[in-house]
């Protein structure tokens, strides 16, 4: 256990843009029963994030409110009752918040060792994304060998973690994605093909690339008026899964094609999931994916790295919608596997 009883973090001054966000000396976090105190060697930044900013996306109850859904780092404490975790652990984890802050203190079935192959930078841009696409994907919406996938923002780190699950299930992946630079970046994850969506009509491509059957499901975050034309290009049983609204919340469906061909709508979010089912998800990417990760099988996200003083900044640049891949925040830049 640490001696350490302050530390700095990034907390929101008042609801806005990217200048609210401020570095603070607060009190550093214990392990309560369960749970897990990891030194941050690095932190992910996600949309939720700038929502969270904004106000408009207040963390679920009991969650810390603070910034920050994921983190690797070193572990230097360990609650009552956590097994299979010793101090120095190399770790990554999915937070309920506080990741943008040097220590964190986290569920220990939110918890994963780092894997042999990443840094703690990659390591960090790896549990929002992959916790959100198992879940959905390959859990809920059960994807299987040989089925087809549409993937939009397949440049994002959502799709390019749904990408390379899709391969690893041996299903085949499509994707959009809005310039021809984060075609190539999402050609070289493994899509089967991408589709400019701000120059090519995604619905009459997927149809020519399936043969007018249409594909099995299809991954979305954007809704709005993309809604009605994904189930377009569902196969008769597809299912199609929403994550986020970026494009809107409202939309006007054919609720009769959903009827006559036996579709399936869902939405989910990750934060609000129960800490039993956050680490049912855990146990499924360790037993399915991790392997994967460690044999080299799996290519790490683009990485765009800020400091964590430079919290602003790495929002601003996420607002700006011209990034690829994951934004990293290097909370401890010492801090080695």
């Amino acid at each position: 256990m640490t001696d350490i009883e302050r530390m700095q973090a990034i907390e929101i001054t008042s609801p806005g843009g990217p200048d609210v966000l401020a570095l603070r000396d607060v009190p550093r976090p214990v392990a309560n029963e369960g749970e897990i105190v990891i030194q941050v060697a690095a932190a992910g930044v996600n949309r939720q994030d700038i929502l969270q900013r904004q106000g408009l996306y207040p963390p679920p109850k009991g969650a810390s409110p603070r910034l920050g859904l994921e983190v690797a780092g070193k572990i230097v404490e360990i609650g009552r009752d956590v097994e299979n975790f010793a101090l120095g652990d190399n770790v990554v984890a999915l937070t309920n918040g506080g990741g943008y802050a040097q220590f964190v203190s986290v569920p220990a079935g939110q918890v994963l060792p780092l894997p042999d192959t990443c840094s703690f930078e990659e390591g960090a841009a790896l549990p929002e994304t992959l916790f959100t696409v198992q879940q959905t994907l390959i859990d809920r919406a059960g994807l299987k060998e040989g089925e087809t996938v549409l993937i939009h923002a397949g440049a994002s780190g959502i799709g390019g973690a749904a990408i390379q699950l899709a391969r690893l299930k041996g299903a085949i992946p499509y994707c959009t994605v809005s310039t021809e630079e984060k075609a190539r970046y999402a050609n070289g994850l493994g899509a089967e093909a991408t589709i400019i969506h701000l120059k090519e009509d995604f619905e009459s491509r997927i149809k020519d690339l399936t043969s007018k059957r249409g594909v099995d499901k299809v991954l979305d975050i954007f809704g709005g008026d993309f809604a009605d034309r994904n189930l377009r290009i569902l196969a008769r049983n597809g299912t199609l899964i929403i994550l986020a609204l970026m494009g809107g919340g409202d939309a006007e469906l054919n609720l009769m094609s959903v009827l006559t061909r036996n579709l399936t709508i869902f939405g989910s979010t990750l934060r609000p999931q129960t800490p039993e089912k956050k680490a049912e998800i855990a146990m499924h990417l360790k037993e399915q994916v991790w392997p994967h990760i460690s044999a080299g099988k799996y290519r790490f996200p683009r990485l765009r790295v800020f400091s964590l003083a430079e919290a602003a900044k790495a929002h601003k640049t996420m607002e700006h919608h011209t990034h690829f891949g994951k934004i990293v925040l290097q909370v401890d830049p010492g801090l080695k596997p």
